[in-house]
């Protein structure tokens, strides 16, 4: 036999080259990546997003960097599908999502889904048809045909039939008219940014005095390179974001992309206005409110590094950024900043996380900053920047409480007289008052005069608020809801339901009763309309369009009204009337910020608390002026239980949907824990809200110090635990801000 002949009796039974195997992250509660067989031709890498067949379907995956089994076929596994034309996840960002994972004891694919939760931008976006102009003149010359060709002239450029005919001011069938005559070419042409560049020497930064010796600063650690956390502490209205925006600036000149985190991006508007009246273009937006395909042209955008600048929620700081350079978390102490839903994560502490992995700077911007950063930034952790007075000639409000032992409402209202003859002056000068009660809704009770029953949800364990702008009563817990009724079902007994305690809706019906010709705006998140009514809303109350403002918690998130020189705090009391730790601290915080929205134009301004405590600590604090005060002793207070961030707290809540399986496995639990020398486990007890959406809910409280391995102690706890049968659901919480 000849060689030749060898050679390719050979080649034809030589066996196929051997498939590689990798690890591949799916976005399911699994506790660690599949294996999967890599075709042959196709190349994969630690980071790849990939498709990949699991069970009847096909999902998304990532490429992990963890070793596959040496002793697995890949003969015997099922190959990957399809490798997406995207650029891979970065070691960084693979090795923060492990991070996250391992910290609130989640399964690593749930977090890495939220860094690939657009898989239609996994691919390119498809070209899109232009035209191009090719030479000569029609038979016929209009006046719109001369526009068009005057403007394309000589240059070889490509244009949108609706880009041209809107520049031309024609009509595009001009444009298909002279495409026709063959003027133009038909051409390809890739799609517009989803947001133009900013720049960072668009404008000139408008600080001065305090404001330019932090910019200094914080500029000055952004030019030097590497990790550094920064925390801005200034009264409101002192110009923290102008001072943050010079970091902004120097991060993009270094070319590198930033991210800005808002509790609330979908309503701050005016933030994107001031980022664009800066920079001379808006950021990329990342929030709920975006349509789908906003979203994907954003991520895209993101993983290219074609969108430098990205305002978003929470959920931002997972997005995959090709050259992360800088993150500012603004209002760095809000509750919103907490995600309490399959994963549990504190979106600040994990920004703080993100940039020392990533090796660049963090800064945490507040008026009111949390305990934690208060305690960091004493500690030299964190850079402080403080910034003790508003920007301009503007002066803080002047601050007075109003006892409402001594000052009562009128029978039947919760307006006290005090309160109710500075909205009248204020009208009278041409301004305006902003009303504050962080409770929706008209009622947050109804109950039967005659035989005192109360309107409960038939799902949860809380009482129906009702909402009067709508005609129903609603369970602000699972959404259930019904149409207001008229009689009582337990008694029959018609017009005998009185609702107990305000609402911002009653306090409208309470305010247009005293001033009727007045222009009231009621702001609260439950109203018909949404994001976009409440946008609307904000800029009308920012032109002067209203007389008084009625809202909840969504007035104190940053908003700038002119024109604001009365706050008045309905009830300041509030927030104190319960067992949670922080609530000292976030009543501080939230009225602090809400009375910080009069006169930050340098108008005199008051703000008026009604409050059946003026001798707590927090409210002397607030209407002091001097915040150390109140910081100082929550600290001592925290140091003395060793409570956050003096120790550490983690929350397991069981919940079943009988509630003897619920106690059951929880006391379970409690069994399995380990004996470890400053780890104890409070409970189990039921969850003050014991009934969510038909399921009994048990709680255990897991308190250590500072040191303790939480994590470990926890991990030890499940797995020693009873296992999870029926209904039974298990929910870790790692430094808890919810205790309901």
């Amino acid at each position: 036999m000849s060689t030749e002949s060898t050679n390719l009796f050979g080649a034809l039974f030589e066996a196929p080259p051997a498939r590689q195997v990798v690890p591949v992250l799916v976005p399911l509660p699994a506790p660690g990546p599949y294996s999967y067989a890599v075709p042959e031709g196709m190349h994969v890498e630690p980071g790849s997003i990939i498709q990949v067949p699991l069970g009847p379907r096909q999902v998304i995956g990532v490429v992990w960097d963890s070793q596959a089994d040496d002793k697995l076929d890949p003969k015997k596994l099922r190959p990957i599908t399809q490798v997406f034309d995207c650029p891979p996840l970065s070691a960084d960002m693979r090795r923060f999502i492990e991070w996250v994972a391992g910290y609130t004891l989640s399964p690593p694919g749930l977090v890495a889904r939220m860094a690939i939760r657009a898989p239609a931008a996994l691919e390119p976006e498809p070209m899109i048809e232009g035209i191009r102009y090719i030479g000569g003149q029609p038979e016929r010359m209009t006046p719109a045909r001369s526009r068009v060709l005057d403007l394309v002239g000589e240059e070889d450029i490509s244009w949108t039939r609706a880009g041209l005919a809107h520049a031309a001011g024609v009509s595009t069938s001009v444009i298909d008219g002279l495409t026709q005559r063959g003027l133009f070419e038909t051409v390809f042409m890739p799609p517009p940014p989803v947001v133009a560049r900013p720049d960072p020497d668009y404008a000139a930064a408008r600080i001065e005095g305090p404001q330019t010796e932090a910019a200094a600063e914080i500029v000055a650690l952004v030019r030097k390179g590497g990790f550094s956390s920064s925390l801005i502490d200034g009264v409101t209205g002192s110009g923290k974001t102008e001072v943050y925006f010079e970091a902004i600036a120097e991060t993009l000149r270094q070319g590198r992309q930033v991210l800005i985190l808002l509790p609330e991006i979908a309503l701050t508007s005016s933030f994107l206005e001031r980022f664009q009246d800066r920079f001379g273009a808006k950021p990329g937006e990342w929030h709920s409110d975006l349509s789908p395909r906003t979203r994907e042209r954003v991520w895209r955008g993101i993983v290219t590094g074609e969108v430098q600048v990205v305002a978003g929620a929470r959920s931002a700081l997972f997005l995959p950024f090709e050259n992360l350079g800088l993150i500012v978390v603004d209002e760095e102490h809000d509750p919103a900043y907490k995600q309490e839903d399959r994963v549990f994560y504190n979106a600040r502490d994990m920004a703080v996380v993100r940039a020392r992995i990533g090796d660049f700077p963090i800064v945490l911007v507040s008026a009111t900053p949390s305990v934690e950063s208060k305690v960091n930034a004493q500690a030299g952790r964190y850079h402080l920047l403080h910034l003790p007075t508003r920007f301009g000639d503007a002066a803080m409000p002047d601050l007075h409480l109003i006892d409402m032992r001594r000052h009562a409402p009128q029978r039947g209202g919760f307006l006290s007289p005090v309160l109710l003859r500075a909205i009248g002056k204020t009208i009278e000068h041409g301004h305006q008052s902003l009303l504050f009660l962080n409770r929706r809704g008209y009622a947050p009770l109804t109950l039967c005069r005659v035989c005192g029953h109360r309107f409960q949800c038939p799902q949860c364990s809380s009482w129906l608020v009702e909402h009067r702008f709508r005609n129903q009563i609603q369970c602000h817990q699972c959404g259930y809801h019904e149409p207001t009724p008229e009689a009582c079902p337990e008694c029959g007994t018609l017009d005998h339901l009185v609702a107990c305690g305000p609402g911002v809706e009653r306090i409208a019906e309470e305010v247009e009763k005293h001033f009727p010709e007045a222009r009231t705006i009621v702001m609260s998140s439950d109203l018909l309309g949404g994001v976009k009514r409440l946008r609307l809303e904000l800029d009308a109350i920012a032109r002067g369009d209203a007389d008084i403002v009625i809202g909840t918690q969504l007035v104190a998130k940053g908003h700038n009204f002119p024109l604001m020189t009365l706050v008045g705090i309905i009830d300041a009391d509030l927030g104190l009337a319960n067992g949670d730790p922080r609530a000292a601290e976030r009543t501080f915080q939230l009225l602090s910020q809400v009375t910080g929205r009069a006169g930050r134009t340098g108008l005199k301004s008051h703000g008026l608390l009604q409050t059946y405590q003026p001798q707590h600590p927090v409210m002397q604090a607030i209407v002091s002026g001097d915040p150390s005060a109140f910081y100082e002793r929550e600290i001592t207070e925290r140091e003395k239980a060793i409570l956050p961030p003096f120790g550490r707290l983690a929350s397991v809540i069981v919940s079943a949907e009988g509630r003897a399986d619920a106690e059951l496995h929880a006391r379970g639990l409690r069994a399995a824990a380990p004996q470890v020398s400053g780890i104890s486990v409070l409970g189990p007890a039921e969850a003050p809200l014991a009934l969510v959406r038909g399921r009994h809910r048990f709680r255990l409280l897991v308190h250590g110090r500072r040191n303790s391995d939480m994590q470990g102690f926890l991990q030890v706890m499940m797995e020693k635990g009873p296992k999870i049968r029926g209904s039974v659901h298990v929910q870790i919480d790692v430094d808890p801000q919810s205790f309901l």
